[in-house]
Protein backbone atom coordinates (compact mmCIF):
# COMPACT_ATOMS: atom_id res chain seq x y z
CA UNK A 1 0.00 0.00 0.00
CA UNK A 2 1.25 3.48 -0.88
CA UNK A 3 0.31 6.54 1.15
CA UNK A 4 0.94 10.07 -0.08
CA UNK A 5 0.40 12.61 2.70
CA UNK A 6 1.22 16.19 3.45
CA UNK A 7 0.22 19.77 2.81
CA UNK A 8 0.92 22.85 0.78
CA UNK A 9 0.63 26.51 1.70
CA UNK A 10 -1.10 28.98 -0.60
CA UNK A 11 -2.35 32.54 -0.16
CA UNK A 12 -5.27 32.50 2.28
CA UNK A 13 -7.56 34.27 -0.19
CA UNK A 14 -6.81 31.56 -2.81
CA UNK A 15 -7.04 28.44 -0.63
CA UNK A 16 -10.69 27.59 -1.30
CA UNK A 17 -10.24 28.17 -5.04
CA UNK A 18 -7.23 25.81 -5.06
CA UNK A 19 -9.23 23.10 -3.27
CA UNK A 20 -12.15 23.59 -5.69
CA UNK A 21 -9.80 23.39 -8.69
CA UNK A 22 -8.80 19.87 -7.62
CA UNK A 23 -12.37 18.60 -7.26
CA UNK A 24 -12.39 16.94 -10.68
CA UNK A 25 -8.99 15.32 -10.11
CA UNK A 26 -10.06 13.93 -6.72
CA UNK A 27 -13.32 12.62 -8.21
CA UNK A 28 -11.47 10.89 -11.07
CA UNK A 29 -8.83 9.45 -8.72
CA UNK A 30 -11.43 7.95 -6.41
CA UNK A 31 -12.99 6.15 -9.39
CA UNK A 32 -9.60 4.91 -10.65
CA UNK A 33 -8.69 1.25 -10.14
CA UNK A 34 -6.37 0.95 -7.15
CA UNK A 35 -7.33 4.18 -5.40
CA UNK A 36 -8.41 3.40 -1.86
CA UNK A 37 -8.80 7.02 -0.75
CA UNK A 38 -7.97 10.53 -1.91
CA UNK A 39 -8.78 13.91 -0.39
CA UNK A 40 -7.53 17.44 -0.86
CA UNK A 41 -9.07 19.67 1.78
CA UNK A 42 -8.85 23.10 3.38
CA UNK A 43 -7.24 22.93 6.81
CA UNK A 44 -9.58 23.70 9.71
CA UNK A 45 -6.98 25.78 11.57
CA UNK A 46 -4.54 27.37 9.10
CA UNK A 47 -6.18 29.57 6.43
CA UNK A 48 -3.23 29.04 4.06
CA UNK A 49 -2.97 25.26 4.35
CA UNK A 50 -4.33 22.65 1.93
CA UNK A 51 -4.07 19.05 3.18
CA UNK A 52 -3.54 16.08 0.88
CA UNK A 53 -3.96 12.36 1.51
CA UNK A 54 -3.83 9.59 -1.06
CA UNK A 55 -3.96 5.85 -0.38
CA UNK A 56 -3.19 3.46 -3.24
CA UNK A 57 -3.38 -0.33 -3.42
CA UNK A 58 0.16 -0.56 -4.78
CA UNK A 59 2.86 1.25 -6.76
CA UNK A 60 1.50 -0.03 -10.10
CA UNK A 61 -1.88 1.61 -9.44
CA UNK A 62 -0.24 4.87 -8.33
CA UNK A 63 2.05 4.95 -11.37
CA UNK A 64 -0.86 4.24 -13.75
CA UNK A 65 -2.81 7.09 -12.16
CA UNK A 66 0.12 9.51 -12.39
CA UNK A 67 0.39 8.87 -16.14
CA UNK A 68 -3.15 10.18 -16.66
CA UNK A 69 -3.92 12.41 -13.67
CA UNK A 70 -3.60 15.78 -15.46
CA UNK A 71 -3.99 18.10 -12.49
CA UNK A 72 -5.20 21.68 -12.82
CA UNK A 73 -2.86 24.61 -13.28
CA UNK A 74 -3.17 26.58 -10.04
CA UNK A 75 0.23 28.17 -9.69
CA UNK A 76 3.13 27.32 -7.45
CA UNK A 77 2.42 26.94 -3.72
CA UNK A 78 4.33 29.07 -1.21
CA UNK A 79 5.57 25.91 0.49
CA UNK A 80 4.96 22.19 0.11
CA UNK A 81 5.61 19.20 2.39
CA UNK A 82 4.27 16.04 0.75
CA UNK A 83 5.84 12.61 1.19
CA UNK A 84 5.33 9.07 0.00
CA UNK A 85 5.08 6.26 2.52
CA UNK A 86 5.20 2.56 1.71
CA UNK A 87 2.96 0.79 4.20
CA UNK A 88 3.71 -2.81 5.00
CA UNK A 89 0.88 -3.51 7.42
CA UNK A 90 -2.52 -2.21 8.38
CA UNK A 91 -5.61 -3.22 10.24
CA UNK A 92 -8.61 -2.01 12.18
CA UNK A 93 -8.19 1.20 14.13
CA UNK A 94 -10.01 -0.19 17.17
Amino acid sequence: MIIIAGYELVDADQRDAVVAAFRDLVTRARAFDGCIHMAMTADSVDPERVNLIEVWRDADALNAWRRRARGPKVGKPKHMEIKRYDATDGGPLF
